[in-house]
């Protein structure tokens, strides 16, 4: 196969869809979706077959049991995957909805009208689930895309496209408006976010490794984020069992998540009481401890730690994401110091102070230079489902556009639009 070949034409044929697509109405965009989960409830068997001949090459591989989990299509998830294109068709569609419009002294009205981006090329890697997550919300947001999923599920995604390109035929739209890249060649990815010309925007969804390399060699535009490193406070004015319910649900809800707390961070003048059941908590669920001499000062001997069973942070400790049963936690003098902590060694993610005192909290919300901020609330709420957004396209930290979980609205944009009856500029 000629990879940049092949690459142009799907690149030409999303260019052309898009037109079609920025224009379609939104009952005929519902139509679609409601096609596709038809489709999907009734080759169910056929989808699970060939999901099972994808998790079947990836054993072969040698793959661990995490990544076999997440390449899974199980029955839960197919439905999963039917509820979500539902919910999606019930969301309020956003294309065409002008906003603030104004008169100006000349007679003319001023506002801004919502637009698709054009053409979104989705790049992820082995969750089949995805490929209808985001076939769904750029099909509602009247946008073309091109998906480019793990080689590994190559053959499922193959049939998720199918069944896709069914849906849009039978609500009379282009099947090119969703088109699923069918090689595993990684040139693929390497053209695909370089094509300016086809291509409006790129959405990663992966792996750190995955994400840096498209950062360094892509072109087009990207809604992203790198890392996950989010921190929860626990402020001295908190309420004790606030804390513990917040600090436990933000680390140990899902170790795996881009929006799991990393790094636990406590006031010094609470740390007496804080720190020992929290961390006879997490001792009792198998997460280690790495933490700064305040932290080791107060849970060494605390009940439910086990001797040696601390582990000193390093510089390195409040940099990384663990994506793993590991926390990292650090005494603080105060608000000032977490503050300063979270934006040096933060991601710009997602981050939580637990506290019962208003003018902290709000310090704390306007200082915290993160797309998500939040007061007494786990930093697993930092989802596009969670906050109402229907099915979300990935998070983005990143300042310009979208930021935060990205959700239809993040897949169109702005564009004045001028009413006017007949004035000329004076």
């Amino acid at each position: 196969m000629d990879i940049d070949q092949y690459m142009t034409g799907l690149g030409r044929r999303a260019r052309q869809a898009s037109r079609a697509m920025a224009r379609a109405t939104t009952a005929t965009k519902n139509a679609a979706l409601e096609a596709i989960a038809r489709g999907i409830e009734r080759d169910a068997q056929a989808l699970k077959d060939a999901n099972a001949r994808d998790v079947a090459r990836a054993r072969d591989k040698g793959h661990d049991a995490a990544f076999i989990d997440r390449l899974t299509l199980s029955d839960k998830a197919l439905k999963t995957m039917v509820e979500g294109l539902r919910q999606v068709a019930a969301l309020p569609d956003p294309i065409g909805e002008i906003s603030n419009l104004k008169y100006r002294p000349s007679g003319i009205q001023v506002g801004q009208m919502r637009v698709p981006l054009g053409v979104i090329g989705i790049i992820y890697e082995s969750r089949p689930n995805v490929t209808i997550d985001a076939a769904a919300l750029c099909l509602k947001s009247g946008n073309a895309t091109i998906l480019r999923g793990g080689s590994e599920a190559l053959e499922c995604n193959t049939a998720l496209a199918k069944l896709i390109g069914e849906g849009l035929e039978a609500a009379g739209l282009p099947q090119d408006a969703v088109q699923v890249v069918e090689t595993a060649d990684r040139a693929a990815v390497g053209k695909l976010i370089t094509m300016t010309e086809y291509v409006d925007v790129i959405v990663p969804r992966g792996g750190k490794s995955l994400i840096a390399r498209l950062i360094e060699e892509g072109r087009v535009p990207m809604i992203k984020h790198l890392d996950g490193i989010c921190h929860v406070y626990v402020d001295d004015r908190a309420d004790l069992a606030k804390a513990l319910k917040v600090c436990d649900n933000a680390k140990t809800h899902r170790y795996g998540t881009c929006n799991t707390m990393e790094t636990l961070l406590v006031a010094r003048d609470i740390a007496q009481k804080a720190l020992p059941p929290l961390g006879a908590m997490y001792a009792e669920k198998g997460v280690e401890l790495r933490v700064d001499p305040g932290a080791r000062n107060v849970l060494s001997g605390a009940p439910g730690i086990a001797p040696g069973s601390l582990v000193d942070a390093t510089e390195e400790d409040w940099r990384t994401e663990y994506l793993a049963p590991v926390l990292a936690i650090k005494v603080v003098d105060g608000l000032d110091e977490a503050i300063e902590h979270i934006n040096t060694y933060g991601s710009a993610h997602t981050d939580a102070i637990v506290t019962e005192d208003h003018d902290r909290a709000m310090r704390f919300l306007r200082e915290v230079d993160s797309a998500s901020v939040m007061v007494n609330a786990s930093t697993r709420f930092a989802d596009g489902f969670e906050y109402g957004l229907g099915a979300e396209i990935g998070i983005s930290n990143d300042k310009l556009h979208a930021r935060g979980p990205v959700g239809l609205d993040g897949l169109t944009s702005l564009k004045y639009v001028v009413l006017g009856h007949g004035e000329a500029r004076q």
